[in-house]
C-alpha cells in the first residue's frame, strides 16, 4: 500500500511541475540547434588509403610471417606519418598555411584490425582543404618512408576526393537536439523533485496528520467568490424581508 501512495506522489509531483519539466526540455532544445546551426562551425572529412604490402622479391609466394611482420610495422608506420618530419613537409606543400602543431591536430591515423590498410582521414572547414591535406601527407609518406626504414612497401590505395554535396561530419544538429531534450527532461524531473522536496509549507490536512502526528478532528470548508456573494445576497433579501414585515 505504501509503495502505490508513493507512486502516486512521484505522479502527482510531475503532474504538478509538468509546465516547468517541458519549458526546461524545450529551452535546452532550443539552445542546441542555436549552437548547432549558428555557433559551432562545420566540420568537413576527407580520407586516403594506403596500404602496407610484401615487399617484391623473386619469391612470389607471400608467407604468413611476412604478412604479420607487416601488420607490426603499421604500427610504427601510424606513429612516422603524424611526426614533425613528415607533417613539416606537408606544411611546406600547403604553403605556410598550417603549422606543424595544427596539422597533427587535424590528421588522424588507423587500420583495422588484423588489416594492412592504414587509413589517413583529415577533418577541416572546407572539403577541398581537407582532402588535400590527406593526399599530400600520404604522398609524403610514401616517398620518404623508402628512406627511413630501407623498405618499399606502401602503396596508395585510394586518393581523398571531394563528393558532390558532401556534408558536415560535425556538427549533427538533430542528434544535438535529440540528446538536449532527453538531458532537458532530466533537469527538468529532477529540478521538479528537489522543489518538492524543499516545500515545506502545508497544503492539505493529510500535511498536518503528519506534521503534528494528531488525528485530524475536522476541517473547515471554503467557499468561492461567486458563493459567499450568492450567499450574501441571500441574507440581504432576508434582512429587507423581515425589515418591511415588521415595518422597521
Amino acid at each position: 500500500m505504501e509503495e502505490t501512495i508513493s507512486l502516486k506522489e512521484l505522479f502527482t509531483t510531475l503532474k504538478k511541475r509538468m509546465m516547468m519539466i517541458i519549458s526546461i526540455a524545450l529551452l535546452a532544445v532550443v539552445i542546441a540547434s542555436i549552437v548547432s546551426f549558428f555557433v559551432i562551425t562545420p566540420m568537413y572529412q576527407s580520407s586516403t588509403q594506403l596500404l602496407v604490402n610484401q615487399e617484391a622479391t623473386e619469391q612470389q609466394n607471400v608467407q604468413v610471417s611476412d604478412i604479420q611482420a607487416n601488420l607490426q610495422l603499421i604500427n610504427t608506420y601510424n606513429g612516422i606519418i603524424k611526426s614533425p618530419f613528415i607533417l613539416d613537409q606537408v606544411a611546406e606543400q600547403m604553403n605556410g598555411q598550417f603549422t606543424v602543431g595544427q596539422l597533427n591536430q587535424k590528421i588522424t591515423v588507423q587500420n583495422e584490425q588484423n588489416s594492412q590498410i592504414v587509413n589517413i582521414t583529415v577533418e577541416d572547414e572546407s572539403p577541398y582543404v581537407a582532402a588535400d591535406i590527406a593526399n599530400k601527407t600520404a604522398a609524403v609518406f610514401q616517398a620518404e618512408i623508402a628512406n627511413l626504414m630501407n623498405v618499399d612497401n606502401v602503396n596508395v590505395l585510394s586518393q581523398a576526393v571531394v563528393t558532390e554535396n558532401q556534408g558536415p561530419v560535425s556538427p549533427q544538429p538533430f542528434l544535438n537536439m535529440a540528446i538536449a531534450l532527453v538531458v532537458g527532461l532530466m533537469v527538468g524531473v529532477g529540478l521538479a523533485f528537489l522543489l518538492e522536496y524543499l516545500d515545506n509549507s502545508v497544503k492539505t490536512e493529510q500535511d498536518i496528520e503528519q506534521l503534528l502526528d494528531l488525528p485530524l478532528l475536522g476541517v473547515i470548508g471554503s467557499m468561492d467568490d461567486k458563493a459567499v456573494r450568492q450567499t450574501s445576497g441571500v441574507n440581504a433579501h432576508q434582512v429587507q424581508a423581515r425589515s418591511e414585515r415588521y415595518g422597521s
